[in-house]
């Protein structure tokens, strides 16, 4: 009985507490009205500057490093974790996905003579092709599955830390992880990710007779060919399962801070927006445009019924387990070009700058390599005369020897039987 009256004690407490905070005149609510409005305009700042820092390099490096460390800090010592953890992640999402998705589709829809020279498919990837109404329900779909992802991800942080009273899901410090640490934590996400990926969408949503792979092919393959905001519409469940728990678990598995799980969620959203796009011009002339043609034609086996391959982005799972689509270029493929161009950059780079080399001293006067080479140039050319004037005299030899025969021919019929034996007896021997 006791126990049970310090628990009711213990709630009336902390629900007096909660609802003191609450506002009760209007001048009340909106000052936590502006007060909210502030700080998550505040919040993007530290995020867009970490996410700058790869694009400068030198001693301005270092004091964006000291001004997002400062303005880290009074972010992390001003808002609550949870405010840190979903506005970032909501920012980046509509920054790295949602914004320039609707960007692409507007511009295919405005412009369809100039998107059509750049789609990989021509005019039959065009979203026109769906019709107004389809692409009202994929764009209101889309917008739905991304902030339904947040949701989710709220929900549980609530349940983690208010109901459970556990640690967040994610870290939340004033202290900033080294960026080897970022890129190590962002490359086992990317495997985990990868491969939960995978297998999800090979197995629940095309193997197995599942409601999922039921409701997979109604939804997201109702399209026969992807742009970009296609890549979140799906139903809801099949996208939580296939699209936002792979990149979810390995940040809740390693427990990542806050800003390792931006960076990654950052680079598969971006891989998002490029390989369901349909572009042939890509920021990756070979390895983007190798996940974004293998994207193609999963949707194309799919449609026609064919074998379904390419459950992958990279395809390296789909090499190694034999989904790849039949005819299809491979990811090992796309590497040995990706490498061949670059070596192919190299030596033009190492030939322009041997010709540059090369003219800068013949302009000087002191070319100690080139002396040489025209010294043989000059032999080789005196000896190429030489040679020219013995072949002519010989020819000369030859056609006098030719005039003598024929001399020789008319007067045959004066000469006796021995004579003329001799002189073709000569004639055949020369002429051998």
């Amino acid at each position: 009985m006791s126990t049970l009256r310090q628990n009711l004690s213990f709630a009336y407490g902390y629900a007096q507490g909660r609802f003191s905070s609450l506002p009760y005149t209007p001048s009340e609510l909106y000052g936590q009205l502006i007060s909210k409005v502030t700080s998550f305009v505040a919040l993007p700042v530290p995020l867009l500057s970490f996410l700058a820092l790869p694009f400068f390099g030198g001693s301005s490096a270092t004091v964006n490093l000291v001004v997002f460390y400062l303005t880290w800090s009074a972010l992390v010592a001003s808002h609550e974790p949870s405010t840190i953890e979903l506005g970032g992640t909501l920012l980046v999402r509509l920054v790295c996905f949602l914004l320039p998705a609707l960007g692409f589709l507007a511009f295919d829809c405005a412009l369809p003579s100039v998107a059509k020279g750049v789609k990989a498919q021509g005019e039959r990837q065009l979203p026109l092709q769906l019709g107004r109404n389809k692409l009202l329900e994929i764009v209101g779909v889309a917008v739905f599955n991304v902030l339904l992802s947040v949701a989710v991800q709220a929900g549980l942080e609530y349940i983690a830390t208010q109901v459970l009273y556990m640690r967040s899901i994610l870290k939340v410090t004033s202290i900033v992880p080294l960026p080897w640490t970022v890129l190590k934590d962002v490359a086992k996400g990317l495997v985990v990710r990868g491969m939960l990926r995978y297998a999800a969408h090979r197995y629940l949503l095309h193997t197995y007779r599942t409601p999922l792979r039921t409701l997979h092919r109604r939804w997201q393959h109702s399209v026969r060919l992807p742009f970009s905001l296609v890549a979140a519409y799906d139903h809801p469940l099949d996208y939580l399962v296939s699209e936002w728990l792979p990149v979810f678990f390995p940040a809740y598995l390693f427990r990542f801070h806050v800003l390792t799980w931006h960076v990654l969620l950052a680079i598969v959203s971006l891989e998002e927006l490029f390989v369901y796009s349909g572009y042939a011009v890509l920021p990756s002339s070979i390895v983007l445009a190798g996940m974004a043609r293998r994207t193609d034609a999963h949707f194309e086996s799919t449609t026609k019924g064919s074998q379904v391959g390419n459950f992958g982005h990279l395809g390296l799972l789909d090499l190694v387990c034999g989904t790849t689509c039949k005819g299809e270029v491979d990811v090992v493929d796309d590497m040995q070009s990706e490498a061949g161009k670059h070596h192919v950059q190299q030596r033009v780079e190492e030939a322009v700058q041997a010709a540059m080399t090369e003219l800068e001293g013949r302009e000087g006067g002191r070319d100690p390599v080139s002396s040489p080479d025209n010294t043989s140039v000059d032999h080789t050319d005196r000896d190429l005369d030489d040679a020219q004037a013995t072949r002519a005299t010989a020819d000369h030899e030859l056609d006098a020897g030719a005039d003598a025969e024929v001399g020789a021919d008319e007067n045959a019929d004066d000469s006796p039987p021995q004579q003329t034996q001799r002189k073709s007896g000569r004639r055949k021997a020369r002429k051998a």
